[in-house]
Formats: structure tokens, C-alpha cells, sequence
């Protein structure tokens, strides 16, 4: 079989970044801009509204040192303890660079002890799409208003498409994500794999493996994406198909 014999992948907890989205998604000031945006991103009401925001939800911090909330990842701790009751210990652990994916993995290892005799990987490949320039405004709504250029090149190009200035593109994520698949295949054949990395990559991944369309990508994306945490496992059966065949047995699942 060329497949390995499981791949667990587990989003990292939640991080700061995904707290700030939430507090602003209540904040009046925030509801109006969006209001505004949605009338005319273009306006001079809203430009000033998103002078307002991005003043006020500055981050101040890069997306790969954006921190957990919960440093002591007390959620993964307990997937960890989870997954040491169901699964054989991995041959492999892959994790994406990032600090908020590198504390997620240490609490996995506090549930799930044995994890620190597990070869690791730290790999660029399963890391957050890059969002370039936009990361100094914290928001894609913020920096749209700020640069009626990159609104009309998004609304030109689509979601999908759309690069971020020194940013990705989805498909340039799955590009990498692709690459790394053909890694599980050359070297982890028949073995047992866990990886620690962000929604969109796991997305990816699932794109990837069943050739989803830009439309498909999308929907899951907007209705169904990775939770914190959230557990996704795939299984290789090496009776299933020429070279075997890897097929989902749980998606974003939660242990916690």
C-alpha cells in the first residue's frame, strides 16, 4: 500500500487571532462598519469606520508568533489523552513552524507523554496560508477599505484566486499541501502519521485527495471548516484498490 496507516491531523487551539475575530463580530462599532462595507466598501463612511477598526483590533504581532489563548493548551492535552486510548503511538509527527501550532503540539505531548519519543518534523509545508500585507490591518474587510485597489482585484479575481500582496492564493496552498501528500506517500508508506496544522491546510488536504473545484473548497470553507482542536483522521486500507486507498474516517471531531 502506498498510503500511510493513518494520518491524524489536528488544528491548533485557539489562538489570539481567533479571539480578537470574535470580540469584534460583537462590538457595535464593528457591525456598522460591516454594514457600511457591504453598501459601498468604496465610501467615505466606511473608509473612516475601518480607520476606526484597525486603530482599535491592532494584533501587533506576525501570524507565525501569534500566540494560543490558553498558552497551557489545555484542550489539546486532553485530545492527547483521547487519542492515547484509540490509537497506536505515530511513527511521525509533523507541525507547521508556527507558535500557536508548536504549544497546541506541547499539549498534546502532556496527554499523550510518549508523543516526546516520536520523530518530529517541523514542516513549512503544513503552515498557515501566507496573508502577506494584510496582516498589518487584522481584517479582510479593513484592508479592502484602506486599498480600494485590492477590493477591485478581489472582486475581480474571487475568493478563491485572490492573492493577498506578498501573500498566497488557495491554490498555492494546495500546491504545497500536494507536495507534502507525495512525502506521506515516498516515506511514509504503511506507517502511522500525525500532523499539527491550521484549517486551511487541512482543507487543502481533503481538496486534494478528492479533487474537490473551487466551488466545493469554498463551501466547505464557509460552512464546515476545521474547529480548534477539532480531530481528523484518515485510514489507508491495503486491500482497497491497485496501490490501497486512504479514505476519511472522522473529520473535525471534538476530543475536548
Amino acid at each position: 500500500m502506498k498510503w500511510p496507516e493513518y494520518l491524524i491531523l489536528i488544528r491548533h487551539a485557539i489562538s489570539a487571532y481567533n479571539v480578537l475575530k470574535d470580540k469584534k463580530k460583537n462590538d457595535p462599532l464593528y457591525q456598522e462598519f460591516c454594514a457600511e462595507f457591504d453598501k459601498d466598501p468604496f465610501s467615505s463612511t466606511t473608509y473612516n469606520l475601518a480607520l476606526q477598526i484597525h486603530e482599535k483590533y491592532a494584533l501587533g504581532v506576525s501570524d507565525a508568533n501569534t500566540p494560543l489563548i490558553d498558552k497551557e493548551a489545555n484542550d489539546a492535552i486532553l485530545v492527547g489523552k483521547s487519542l492515547q486510548g484509540f490509537y497506536t503511538l505515530p511513527d511521525v509527527i509533523y507541525v507547521s513552524p508556527y507558535e500557536r501550532t508548536l504549544d497546541t503540539l506541547e499539549g498534546l505531548m502532556m496527554g499523550w507523554p510518549a508523543l516526546r519519543n516520536v520523530k518530529l518534523y517541523i514542516d513549512e509545508r503544513v503552515r498557515e496560508r501566507e496573508h502577506g500585507l494584510s496582516l498589518l490591518y487584522n481584517d479582510w474587510r479593513v484592508f479592502h477599505a484602506l486599498n480600494p485597489d485590492q477590493r477591485k482585484l478581489f472582486k475581480q479575481e474571487g475568493k478563491y484566486y485572490y492573492r493577498f500582496p506578498q501573500g498566497e492564493s488557495i491554490p498555492d496552498v494546495r500546491r504545497r499541501v500536494h507536495d507534502w501528500i507525495g512525502t506521506l506517500i515516498r516515506e511514509w508508506s504503511e506507517q502511522r502519521v500525525l500532523a499539527v496544522t491550521h484549517h486551511l491546510t487541512i482543507l487543502s488536504l481533503l481538496a486534494e485527495l478528492n479533487r474537490w473545484n473551487h466551488n466545493e473548497f469554498l463551501d466547505r470553507d464557509e460552512n464546515d471548516k476545521p474547529i480548534n482542536t477539532g480531530v481528523t483522521i484518515f485510514q489507508g486500507f491495503p486491500d482497497k484498490g491497485k496501490n490501497g486507498k486512504f479514505e476519511i474516517l472522522r473529520y473535525n471531531e471534538k476530543y475536548y
